[in-house]
């Protein structure tokens, strides 16, 4: 039978000085064969970070003593003394769901033709016609039975009631609920008419709709 041998393990102490902001220090364990035993020494590799801002891989520093001196902190945003302004957006920065209807004057002019082309490109199902009272809004929701259209004209006429201006509504057969706006006292469109058809868009009508079907 081969005798046993018995391996000794040495540590040899080492102090790490850390005086170089520079510097990034790692340290490993080293096997150093002796000839009655094995030691294990400390092998520190230092790095030398690239770049002139020195951050290394920290990513961070302290700063400097020229730098405290010249005061940079006071100069740099979110200081407890920096003035911070609330924006309030403009009209225009809006949706029209956002918005909101005001009066129109009998001596307003309607839109035209091109401005609520530009306008329908906001709203969703809308289409306008032309008619000889006007340009209209119109919008067609085909729903599951009667009893969804009459809970979605409920639900028009809530958003409708909070927004002052009221559109035309028609409970149709098949189960379908027809929505017209436009603005009577100027005889046309008007932009109420484009921000109530944005804020009928935000209605629920997904438990309305006709169920699908699974063909087997």
């Amino acid at each position: 039978m081969a005798a046993a041998t018995t391996t000794q393990l040495t540590f040899f102490p080492l102090v790490l000085r850390l005086s170089d902001p520079r510097r990034h220090h790692s340290c490993k364990f080293l096997s150093v064969p002796t000839q009655s035993s094995s030691a294990l020494a400390l092998r520190v590799t230092t790095t030398t970070a690239l770049g002139s801002d020195m951050l290394g891989d920290f990513g961070a520093r302290d700063p400097f003593p020229a730098e405290l001196e010249s005061g940079f902190g006071e100069k740099v945003l979110g200081n407890v003394d920096t003035e911070h302004k609330i924006l309030i957006p403009k009209l225009s920065a809006l949706s029209l769901a956002e918005q909101d209807c005001s009066p129109a004057s009998p001596f307003q002019t309607p839109m035209s033709a091109d401005d609520a082309k530009k306008l329908l490109k906001k709203v969703v199902g809308w289409r306008l016609l032309e008619e000889e009272g006007g340009l209209k809004l119109q919008c067609l929701w085909k729903l599951r039975d009667f009893k969804c259209g009459v809970e979605l004209i409920n639900r028009i006429y809530k958003v409708t009631e909070a927004a002052g201006h009221f559109p035309n509504l028609h409970l149709e057969q098949p189960n379908q609920v027809r929505a017209e706006l436009w603005t009577s006292s100027i005889g046309g469109l008007s932009m109420n008419d484009f921000i109530v058809a944005a804020k009928l868009d935000q209605i629920r009508t997904s438990d309305l709709a006709p169920r699908k079907r699974i063909w087997a």
